[in-house]
């Protein structure tokens, strides 16, 4: 991308397990989230979360109510609860709202075996029983529900994301 990081940007940093939001250089909003397990690393099939330069590619599930189920970017008709996921161990919840990113770094994050967008790499909400600040996902960055509808309502469509 820009050796200046833009006006207005996501950042998230995977040595702390955080994303802020930054305004003229300075964060405006900032919480606790949970990268890939894995570690960091751009190739398809890895677990890893994706570094460098993304965008906000598509905001999935708005007016959607607190703790919806996603599977394949739709709303499942489901609302997250303890007995639901008792009823489905193993499952990965996607859940209130999805920032989906796509890279904007040729090579490095985007095309071929390392495209950010092909890897289905989000931004998502979790079960809040999930921990913060530790790597426990499978590529995406996790965040807790009540964080993500906040930050959902001041994002857009396009907005550079950092993760270094």
């Amino acid at each position: 991308m820009t050796q200046t990081p833009p006006r207005r940007y996501l950042r998230v940093t995977l040595d702390d397990q955080r994303l802020q939001l930054i305004e003229q250089g300075e964060p405006q909003l900032e919480y606790p989230v949970s990268t890939g397990a894995a570690g960091p690393g751009e190739r398809d099939g890895s677990g890893c979360t994706p570094r460098g330069w993304h965008r906000i590619r598509i905001r999935i599930g708005a007016g959607c109510p607190l703790n919806t189920v996603f599977v394949g970017r739709r709303p499942t008709g489901e609302i997250y609860s303890p007995e639901l996921a008792a009823s489905a161990p193993g499952r990965d919840w996607i859940l209130t709202r999805i920032l989906w990113l796509t890279g904007l770094e040729p090579g490095c994050n985007r095309g071929g075996a390392v495209d950010t967008l092909r890897r289905y790499i989000y931004i998502h909400g979790c079960p809040d029983s999930e921990p913060m600040g530790v790597p426990a996902s499978h590529g995406c960055i996790r965040m807790r529900n009540a964080d993500l509808l906040e930050l959902f309502e001041q994002v857009e469509r396009g907005l550079p994301v950092l993760i270094r």
